[in-house]
């Protein structure tokens, strides 16, 4: 297909087209997708039956540059059940649109996908989220300055005024909780902030934010959340705590140190997942 003819294609589109060229590429039959945000991707690397798609080779995907993001979508088993994950996310402060960082969720959905877990590294500004915490995002604070609704609606995927009283699913919010607590790991509920990044929160800032109520911070997770409730998906979203905001902590802020926390708690975060997939699919069942 031409470039001229691709972008003349409405977004469900483009969305069915990039459906169909990973459909091509590996048999999709799954019902949950996963985000794998930084320092997380390796979850991917363990599927069982795994096929690895780069991003650059789906249509309309675009490149990933973050450090710790891969760029791949993983189609594989887990516990015996089919999922997608992306391996590693591409972010607003990259450069690109909304509608490019949130293209690949309406792909999911063009693919039938109707569960959707969203993971990421964040700044805990709530005390008790300590370093390597994991926290199950309650609700959020959209602080990017834009919308990825924002522009021409396509009545194909969803309303113009989409209801976001219920963004993150209470019934998945649960479920992961119930989890958690099965495996003996401590998880906080909590509401995540999100902020275009890329430069981190200063000190007031964080005031500012801990005053409105969030409990954590980061600069990502809040577009895909909207998207995917805009196309009637259900959501879980998951925080790993990786550093303490500016103020909370006087140690410095570095991306070394997100990614690093990420790979501390990779165990404890994959076998939750593990057991949150098999419970979704159970509960579909």
């Amino acid at each position: 297909m031409m470039t001229g003819e691709r972008t003349s294609l409405s977004l469900s589109g483009r969305a069915e087209e990039a459906a169909r060229a990973i459909g091509s590429r590996t048999a999709v039959d799954a019902q949950t997708a996963i985000v794998l945000g930084s320092g997380l991707g390796a979850f991917a690397d363990e599927f069982e039956d795994r096929v690895a798609l780069p991003y650059r080779e789906i249509p309309g995907f675009v490149t990933s540059t973050a450090q710790g993001h891969v760029g791949s979508l993983v189609v594989g088993k887990v516990e015996g059940v089919q999922v997608l994950a992306m391996q590693g996310r591409v972010h607003y402060y990259e450069g690109y649109s909304l509608e490019e960082v949130t293209f690949p969720i309406r792909a999911f959905h063009s693919l039938g996908i109707r569960n959707l877990i969203l993971t990421n590294a964040a700044g805990g500004i709530d005390v008790q989220l300590s370093q390597g915490a994991l926290m199950v995002i309650s609700d959020h604070l959209n602080l990017m300055g834009v919308n990825p609704l924002r522009g021409p609606n396509d009545d194909q995927l969803g309303p113009r005024f989409p209801d976001m009283s219920e963004v993150y699913s209470r019934e998945l919010q649960e479920l992961a909780t119930e989890e958690a607590r099965s495996l003996g790991v401590t998880v906080r509920r909590g509401i995540y902030a999100a902020l275009s990044g890329p430069s981190y929160e200063t000190p007031a800032e964080i005031h500012m934010l801990r005053s409105f109520g969030a409990d954590a911070v980061g600069m990502s997770t809040v577009p895909e959340a909207i998207v995917a409730r805009h196309m009637g998906m259900k959501v879980l979203g998951l925080s790993c705590i990786t550093n303490m905001a500016a103020g909370i902590s006087e140690a410095p802020i570095n991306h070394e140190e997100v990614i690093e926390t990420g790979q501390k708690v990779r165990e404890t975060f994959t076998h939750l997942l593990r057991r949150i997939i098999g419970k979704i699919e159970r509960a579909e069942g």
